[in-house]
């Protein structure tokens, strides 16, 4: 089995400007709106979305930094390593987009909002995804998505930015 190449560097920063885009026509009132990047790659995906959306429409976005290890249900270890959750602004009331790299199963996804809420009460949380891979085993979706693939169990979606890898890619793994 191959990798396959889903998404190179220009289609990388394509996938984000139409995020950028997707999100502030998503967004009654950019004033009220903020990122949360989901650690580790939703950081810098939320970063590069607000300095999108302030380039494109002039707003300013708060960006913030969410830690789940507490909150995974997925990973069995008794010591997680735990970031810190930076935050720096108030979650009443705003308008929230959770940023990360892969939506796959949905349970990182239910983390994050469990790991939201232990600050606050957003108005409305809404979920931007580089890659929606499906497999859903919570009924939750996305609503921003930058690539939707089809990949089978046996597969795995592997995504790179330059801010932690050195490169902008995302691959297939595993790929027939």
């Amino acid at each position: 089995m191959a990798d396959r190449t889903l998404l190179d560097e220009r289609a990388v920063d394509r996938a984000l400007r139409r995020l950028a885009l997707q999100i502030l026509e998503g967004t009654p009132d950019p004033g009220r709106l903020a990122l949360v990047g989901v650690r580790t790659r939703g950081v810098p995906l939320a970063r590069r979305l607000a300095q999108t959306i302030a380039a494109q429409e002039g707003v300013t976005v708060p960006v913030g930094e969410l830690d789940i290890a507490l909150y995974r249900d997925d990973v069995l270890t008794a010591h997680p390593e735990v970031r810190p959750t930076v935050l720096p602004f108030e979650v009443e009331g705003r308008h929230i987009v959770l940023v990360d790299d892969v939506l796959f199963t949905g349970r990182t996804t239910r983390a994050a909002l469990d790991a939201l809420m232990a600050w606050g009460r957003p108005q409305v949380v809404r979920l931007a995804v580089l890659v929606d891979r499906g497999h859903r085993e919570l009924p939750l979706h996305a609503d921003f998505v930058g690539l939707t693939v089809e990949t089978s169990l046996a597969e795995s979606v592997a995504v790179r930015l330059a801010e932690t890898d050195g490169a902008d890619l995302v691959v297939l793994r595993g790929a027939a």
